[in-house]
């Protein structure tokens, strides 16, 4: 790709990096692409952090957006690691497909990051505080446009936030309510990494947390018997005798990257059975520990869920379960360096 700017590297910028939460930090610069006339431009950097696009843009009238996000995670030896970009890539590629919008190749999308990282990277946490940079890439329909169709012009950009843990505490258990609202249809935008799924999921999180709950369990939408997500995160459980990882499989869930590297890890590092299937809310006692996980969430262990008038607790409200201990620790060593990763999942900036 053409457009890669070389930076001098600044000393770290005065934030107590061990206090971080996940919240809007304005950086130094992001990274902006026009498509027009049926071709994305190169790409350019810029220090403006306001978008500026017509009314009629069918991002604000009908939805034709989507986005992503990942995290540039500083090692112990200073240098910078992506995680699994290319998996990114592709779900926003799927994302663009279903919303007829054109696709952001593998190449422009992991050049744009690592340009965004380099101009950024005295906004990254130090190695040892948990911390990382997060990258947020998206799509968004654009131009002068009143009618329900596609765009007639799009913009791709990318924008980075230093950040901690999305749920307070970090790997400490949380309880969630399960909701008797659906995020997503069944034959939906549930795959796809679309605002809309996010917007219907603001009403039934604000009432968890109105009730002191983390956030929303989602059930199946056809029969509300299964769980599908936990908030804007999957789910996960591990079966009483310890030995399988369990995830819930529906066409619209959205498929996490951080659940597919679990998914592995459980069984090539950790020896259990994988499992993806069905998850019933009405049979919660078959698991010994549970979680939700995502880029942002990392792993969130889950103490106990709360369904209409039952209460069931896993491992427990107050410690993390050992396997998800584990796989935790396998992956958050994989993202900063520390212990070795798969052939592919690591990229260096």
């Amino acid at each position: 790709m053409n457009g890669m700017t070389t930076h001098t590297p600044r000393p770290p910028v005065d934030l107590d990096w061990n206090t971080l939460g996940f919240s809007y930090i304005r950086t130094d610069e992001r990274y902006l692409s026009h498509w027009r006339d049926g071709a994305w431009d190169h790409g350019t950097l810029t220090l403006d952090n306001v978008l500026h696009i017509s009314e009629g843009s069918t991002a604000l009238h009908y939805g034709q957006q989507c986005f992503e996000g990942l995290k540039a995670y500083r090692a112990a030896d200073g240098s910078i690691n992506l995680f699994r970009p290319d998996q990114n890539a592709a779900r926003m590629q799927a994302s663009c497909r279903r919303i007829l919008m054109p696709e952001v190749s593998t190449e422009q999308f992991i050049d744009a990051c690592r340009q965004v990282v380099k101009a950024n990277e005295h906004w990254i946490p130090p190695y040892g505080t948990g911390g990382a940079l997060y990258l947020r890439p998206y799509v968004i329909g654009v131009g002068d446009n009143i009618g329900v169709r596609t765009a007639p012009e799009f913009i791709f950009g990318v924008f980075a936030i230093p950040v901690g843990a999305y749920f307070k505490g970090g790997l400490t258990p949380h309880n969630f309510i399960t909701s008797g609202m659906d995020r997503a249809a069944p034959h939906g935008t549930g795959a796809a990494k679309v605002g809309g799924n996010y917007a219907a999921s603001l009403l039934p999180g604000a009432q968890a947390k109105d009730r002191h709950f983390a956030d929303a369990i989602y059930l199946d939408p056809a029969t509300h018997t299964k769980i599908e997500e936990v908030g804007a995160a999957n789910f996960f459980a591990i079966t009483r005798d310890g030995q399988t990882f369990i995830t819930p499989k529906s066409p619209s869930i959205l498929p996490s990257i951080t659940k597919y590297s679990l998914l592995w890890l459980a069984e090539h590092r950790l020896g259990l059975n994988v499992v993806e299937g069905d998850v019933f809310i009405d049979r919660l006692d078959e698991y010994a520990e549970a979680g939700a996980c995502g880029t942002a969430a990392v792993i969130t262990p889950i103490g106990g869920i709360q369904h209409e008038d039952t209460f069931h607790v896993f491992h427990s409200e107050t410690e993390v379960g050992p396997v998800t201990r584990r796989l935790y620790d396998e992956l958050v060593g994989i993202q900063y360096g520390d212990r070795e990763a798969p052939e592919g999942w690591i990229v260096k900036v």
